[in-house]
């Protein structure tokens, strides 16, 4: 552009010229004409005015693409700063608790080479112990000999001090055998620490190694559901999971279903436990898919059957359409282990969005979605919480039913160790029950059933799933 206009400006300076040489010796041979020289003057500026816009409006341009690179170096090297400090304050906590093993290591080889001491000092009183009896039935076969005559005092001495020494003998073995249970429940408390320290070490490393890949494995756009083909050779597809326990079915998998009339046939996966089936909607289980995505994404869904996934808003709307319908709520923490909770469900449509009703909370999970009930969904780029100067979902990523920014958030950014601050606590997959408690979680599971089914086991485990 800057080439092209210097070349244009020496155009017209070489014709501005060449007018003028003309005009000179135009005007020795012939009368001068004043008029024509003005509008060649005049055309000379407007060509140099021409120019003139042209170069400040490349240079505004210019100035903005500019000012764009900053902003995202910017942005980059902030993004790059974080997870600099996060990877250093892993490095030293993975330094430190390597330090206390190694410590603990050594307390427990100690532990172990006095246990051996006490064991060989036990073995030999216990010997003692042995032959001391074995005296003592020697004289008591000597008293039965002689019990028919007198037993003189020496004798009598004799064996007052032998049980004296019995006595004694006994009491130390016991203070030993008390010290090797000692010993031995300190053992096992020193391996209970190895071992939640070598976990914990391992969860420092997955983290580590999180932090290293994050940037390539979670891509913004994610994985696209398996499309439903018409293969199914029955003409009637079912409508549910449930429905297709009720007709025998029990393997787990990705089966087709058709809810209603109005809805499309659509690829979901079926968890057939042992006593009904359910919809899943929801599975977070190694962090692999992104949830923080738009409202589009939200509605149609995402992820992997085989791995992480969200079934969408209208396939959920459609399977409750029908009905009232229960949802049930798996998760498991890093401590606890597996717990559930199910409600009674109502899920308004795509011009409510989405709004959710729960009620009449059960299971051995606390419950943390009533005071979510009646709440429209939301995501990033479409904000329906309660809170008027803030964005949940954008403040704290994943789209669900928010309430108070916080609160329960089951699509909530996946992590492999517990954050030290509370903003990116916040912001992971949590149930928070109240004020007081909240679980920080490592697999959950969303699913749907007609209420009219039969309520699963708590203690059926999810089964895996193959595509049929």
């Amino acid at each position: 552009m800057k080439s092209a206009s210097t070349y244009v400006l020496l155009v017209l300076v070489a014709a501005g010229a060449s007018s003028v040489v003309h005009g000179r010796k135009a005007s020795e041979a012939e009368t001068p004409s004043r008029f024509a020289a003005l509008d060649e003057v005049r055309l000379l500026a407007n060509g140099l005015l021409n120019l003139g816009q042209s170069l400040r409006e490349f240079v505004h341009k210019t100035r903005g693409q500019i000012k764009d690179i900053f902003q995202k170096i910017n942005i980059f090297d902030h993004s790059f700063y974080q997870l600099s400090v996060l990877a250093s304050e892993i490095r030293e906590e993975e330094a430190e608790l390597k330090r206390t093993t190694v410590m603990l290591q050594a307390n427990n080889e100690e532990v172990k080479t006095l246990s051996l001491e006490i064991s060989s000092k036990v073995d030999g009183m216990l010997e003692e112990r042995r032959l001391l009896q074995s005296k003592v039935g020697g004289l008591e076969e000597q008293l039965s000999s002689l019990s028919q005559g007198l037993v003189t005092k020496q004798q009598l001495a004799q064996i007052g001090t032998i049980r004296e020494v019995i006595h004694s003998q006994e009491q130390s073995i016991s203070e030993l055998l008390r010290a090797v249970r000692e010993q031995s429940d300190q053992l096992n408390h020193q391996r209970l620490q190895i071992k939640s320290l070598e976990d914990k070490i391992t969860a420092n490393t997955l983290a580590q190694e999180t932090v290293k890949r994050r940037p390539d494995s979670l891509t913004p756009e994610p994985p696209t559901l398996a499309p439903y083909e018409a293969t199914d050779s029955r003409n009637n597809l079912p409508s549910d999971c449930s429905y297709l326990f009720s007709q025998g079915e029990r393997a787990s998998g990705v089966y087709a279903l058709k809810p209603t009339d109005q809805s499309g046939p659509f690829m979901a996966l079926c968890d057939m436990s042992k006593d009904g089936g359910v919809t899943v909607i929801q599975r977070r289980m190694d962090g692999s898919v992104n949830f923080d995505q738009t409202w589009e994404q939200y509605e149609d869904g995402f992820g992997d059957f085989q791995g992480e996934f969200w079934l969408g808003l209208k396939k959920m709307r459609a399977l409750v359409a029908h009905g009232d319908s229960v949802l049930r709520i798996e998760v498991d923490d890093w401590k606890l282990g597996r717990r559930f909770v199910e409600y009674n469900l109502r899920l308004g449509g795509a011009e409510d969005n989405y709004v959710i009703h729960l009620e009449r909370p059960i299971g051995d999970l606390p419950d943390a979605m009533s005071n979510q009930t009646g709440m429209m969904f939301s995501t990033k780029d479409r904000d329906n919480d309660s809170q008027q100067d803030a964005s949940c979902a954008a403040s704290y990523t994943g789209g669900w039913w928010f309430s108070a920014c916080g609160d329960a958030n089951l699509n909530g950014r996946y992590v492999h160790m517990r954050p030290k601050n509370r903003p990116d606590r916040r912001s992971e997959i949590q149930w928070r029950p109240n004020r007081r408690s909240s679980f920080s979680l490592r697999f959950t599971q969303i699913s749907i059933r007609p209420s009219s089914s039969t309520s699963p086991s708590s203690s059926s485990s999810t089964s895996s799933s193959t595509t049929l």
